[in-house]
């Protein structure tokens, strides 16, 4: 069995981490389809990196350019 730091395999832990992180994917996954991104949702879909992904996606990546 592999060697994991103890907090890690606290469940309270656990659920606090999907609490965070499941929210952050469905919101960035969701915007990602409304902007036709494809390789950004195949991305935060397949990519676990506790929510930090997908905030730089939702607040960085996927800010519309006005029209020229």
């Amino acid at each position: 069995m592999p060697s994991y730091p103890g907090f890690l395999l606290n469940p309270i832990v656990i659920i606090l981490i999907l609490l965070w992180t499941v929210p952050w994917k469905g919101f960035a996954l969701w915007r990602a389809a409304r902007n036709n991104h494809r390789w950004w949702f195949g991305v935060l879909l397949v990519v676990n990196t506790l929510a930090i992904l997908e905030i730089l996606y939702i607040f960085v990546f996927s800010r519309k350019k006005p029209p020229a």
